[in-house]
Parts: structure tokens; sequence; C-alpha cells
């Protein structure tokens, strides 16, 4: 039976650039590496664990080999160790604009080179030796201070990012990581970005750039001035402390970002749990009592709904839903029917959830109705990154078409009208399907897309044709797959 799991660190997988903007690569053949690859994919990820010994060395394993890092005393380098030995062992230097300098710590030299030509074996620091972290995670999640345990949200009111939310809930607690010239900005749920002084600003200027480091698993954000981020005051206002080295105070997790969603009912009225722990379509606002957290379960595909008040939506007596459940079980698992713009849920007794005259919610029907479809609308989202099997979806340079195979990545926006979504790229143009199921970002008007959530963290993408949005070998976005799977799921 699946896990709660509403708080999961996300793991931390990175590329390293070099100074020729190629990526580290580990190949399967021989098990050799080198810096040919003009972008991230599975070859260029890698994962940094603590040494298993004491002191500040860490090791590098490959995502896509599972094996480690090494650098003889000959400085020869390879990706082949199963488990890590002592060549294994790399002392990372930070430099003051940020890359990374690898070090081998049982004999001294340096890591880097260009193209096949790599090795451990030079005694000063040039530009081939230094690296730049790209993140290989999915750059929206929330933000948890380590010390305060925490977590980072939007306050509208005083103009500022503060961790002090017990819990990531609503919009608010998204953050957005922007990769650009080797650093990293966070951008809050409103689009503007968070300077160094703790200001929010709409453009990325020099002091609303990091540099990332790691620490013991944790990020740590440290600015132009070579001080780092931190909650500050009762407030935990996000700004730059004093520090110049990152202790408890300036580390950060990230969590994954589960969907959280309202639902309409046939009444028009939100679904909520304001009025006590039965779920009913009684509110006219969505405020927290009518936001849910859904999780999908990656093996069943059935998903859970978790309310403000602490509990799972579950199955009772005689067909009832009530938000009381503190485990995940079968009784708290729905199964989602996609029908156009609506949805239906289905309980674990087989029966469709419907709303009651009264309001309330109950799985007692065997056949889908008005009563049975709701209209389920995304919340956390109102900027949008997607990610498919070959990469992320950025507009393609000259064009008004759209990649889905870039290492990095564009941040779209999106609103909801009745059911539909629509997505607004870079200049305002939405997004739109042309002849022969392309997709473009110029359009004038808006075109309607309909939202599946398919799977944990993926989501089908379907066209007013009827048809789904994918990726492939062509490297465009198309409008032309008949099934929400494989290269038509993205990661959102």
């Amino acid at each position: 039976m699946p896990t709660n799991g509403l708080h999961q660190v996300l793991k931390i997988q990175f590329g390293l650039v070099n100074d020729t903007d190629r990526y580290l690569t580990a190949e399967s053949f021989g098990f050799k590496v080198n810096a040919s690859a003009p972008s991230l994919k599975r070859k260029q990820m890698w994962v940094l664990e603590p040494d298993p010994g004491e002191g500040t060395a860490v090791l590098f394993r490959s995502s896509h080999l599972g094996r480690y890092l090494s650098a003889e005393g000959d400085g020869r380098v390879a990706c082949e160790a199963e488990r890590p030995g002592r060549d294994c062992r790399f002392l990372v230097l930070p430099q003051p604009d940020g890359r990374w300098v690898l070090q081998s710590e049982p004999h001294g030299r340096f890591f880097g080179g260009t193209e096949d030509q790599l090795s451990c074996f030079a005694t000063a620091i040039t530009p081939a030796e230094l690296w730049t972290v790209h993140l290989a995670i999915h750059p929206q999640a929330h933000l948890l201070s380590v010390s305060r345990r925490r977590y980072a949200h939007l306050c509208p009111r005083e103009d500022e990012m503060a961790a002090d939310s017990d819990t990531p809930w609503g919009v608010d607690a998204l953050v957005t990581l922007i990769f650009q010239n080797r650093q990293y900005c966070l951008k809050s749920c409103d689009s503007r970005y968070l300077r160094s002084d703790g200001r929010l600003v709409w453009e990325p200027e020099a002091r609303a750039c990091y540099t990332l480091e790691f620490k013991a698993g944790k990020l740590a954000f440290k600015d132009c001035d070579g001080r780092y981020l931190a909650p500050v005051g009762p407030a935990g206002t996000l700004r730059a402390g004093r520090n110049t080295r990152p202790g408890k105070d300036e580390l950060f997790d990230l969590e994954e970002s589960h969907p959280q969603v309202v639902l309409v009912a046939a009444n028009h009225r939100y679904v909520s749990v304001r009025q006590g722990v039965n779920v009913s379509a009684n509110q006219d606002e969505e405020l927290d009592h009518e936001t849910f957290l859904m999780q999908i379960d990656q093996e069943t595909k059935k998903c859970t709904f978790y309310s403000s008040t602490g509990g799972y939506w579950t199955l009772v007596t005689h067909g009832g839903i009530q938000a009381t459940a503190t485990q995940v079980s079968e009784n708290t698992m729905f199964e989602m029917e996609w029908r156009g713009r609506r949805v239906a849920l289905k309980a674990s007794n087989g029966r469709y959830v419907c709303m009651k005259k009264n309001g309330q919610l109950a799985a007692i029907s065997d056949f889908v109705g008005e009563d049975e479809e709701f209209t389920l609308k995304l919340i956390n989202r109102p900027i949008l990154v997607l990610r498919g099997l070959d990469g992320f979806v950025c507009h393609r340079r000259g064009s008004n078409q759209l990649d889905t195979n870039r290492s990095v990545y564009d941040v779209f926006h999106l609103s909801f009208s009745d059911g539909a979504y629509q997505i607004r790229g870079r200049g305002g143009g939405f997004w739109h399907t042309g002849s022969h199921g392309s997709v473009c970002s110029d359009g004038e008007r808006a075109e309607d897309f309909l939202f599946e959530f398919r799977e944990r963290g993926r989501l089908a993408i379907r066209a007013r044709s009827g048809k789904y949005l994918r990726g492939g070998a062509s490297g465009l976005l198309r409008a032309d797959a008949d099934a929400p799977a494989g290269v038509a799921l993205w990661e959102y």
C-alpha cells in the first residue's frame, strides 16, 4: 500500500559543465568519461555523496551507471568503480565566480580538460579545471529551512519571502529555480526574483543571482558578495546574512511540490471541509479549506486528496466521504476518469463519487452523470516548467515553435477557464495548434488545453483536436499522440 510521503526531499542530481560549455559524461562503453555533450541528458547526470570516512572529501556517482568517478595517481580518470575506493575521493573547491574545482584528495591534482582528453593531473587551476553546477531536477519545488524547519513562501503584504510556514500550503509556497549565466535565481509564484537584501524584483539582476553550494546533502545560496541566504529575524525573512561560510541557518532542503487543487461540483460550489469532517460542495470561494493536496500512487495510478485540516479523504459507512484518515489506505484511494473538461472519481467500493442534494459527497453512484462530474483546477502552478523524456520545453531560437529536448527551460504562464488551461509564453503569445499537429507559441488568442494528471508528478496535455502533446525524435513539440503515455507525459 502506498506510503504517505507528503514531505519528500528531492535527491539532488546535477550536471557539470566545463569552460567550453560541454557536460561531463559517463559512457557505458569502457566506463570512460568525456566532456563532449552539449546538453544535459541521462549520461550527464551525477549525484554528490559524502565520503563514508571522516573528512571533507566527497564522491561523484553517475546516475546513469551507478558507478563512481575515480582518478589514479597518473591522472587517468574513469567511472568504473562499483564501490568507492581511495581514488574516488575528491575535494570540491568553490571559486569566487561560483564554479567548482575538483581536486583528487589522495593525489592533490586537479580534474579538467576538454572533449575526451580529461585527466586529473593538473598542478594549477586554469579555465580547463573549472566546472559549473547545473541542477538536473525539476526546478519547481518547496524550499525548507533546515534550522527552522519552516517553509519559504511569498508574503504579499510584506512584499518579501519568509521561512515561517509549518506546511507548504497554497500557491505562495512554490519556488522556481532559474538557471542563467552559470548561477541560480529564486523566482516567487508571482514571477519576481529574490534579491539578497530581501527585496523582490522583476528582473534577474546581479544581486538576485546566487551560486549553489552543497553541504551534507543540503543546499546553500551564496550571493555576489560571498554571503549566504538565511531566514532572518522573528518573521524568518529570506535575505543574505553576515556569514561567509554556510552553517545550519544557511542550509535548505528542496522538497517535491505536489499538485494542489480545488474542485467545483455541479452546483458550481467549491468542495470544502470548512464545516467539519464531511467533504461537501458548499462554498463560494477558494481558500485553504477548499484546497487539497493531490498525490498519485505510482503503481496503481490512483490518487489521494489531503486537506488543510490534516486528513485524507476516505470512504466511510454508507459511501460517505470524510477528511479524517491519517494514513493512506485502500479507502483513501480514488480512481480518476478524465471526461474532457471534467473528471469523475471512483472510490474503493467501485462506485462514483457524487454530490448529494445537501452538497455532501458520497460514493454511491454506478454511472456518471452531471452530479458525478467535477471541475478540477491546479492552483499551485501559476508559472509552469515542463520536462519530457528528452529534456525541457523551451522556445526554439528564431522560431515560433517549441523544443522538447533542451537542458535549459522556459517558464510559461498558466491561466484557467471552465476546466481548461491557457498557456502563455515569452512576449505574451499563447500556445496554439497549427497544421499537421504543430504547436506554436505566438498566438494572439488563447487556445484551450486539457490537463490530465496521469502519473505521480506527470501530466498529459490534450489539444482541441483530441490529440496529446508529445516530444519525439524531431525535438519539436507536437499535438499528434493518440495516448497519454511515454513521450506524451510531462513532468511539471
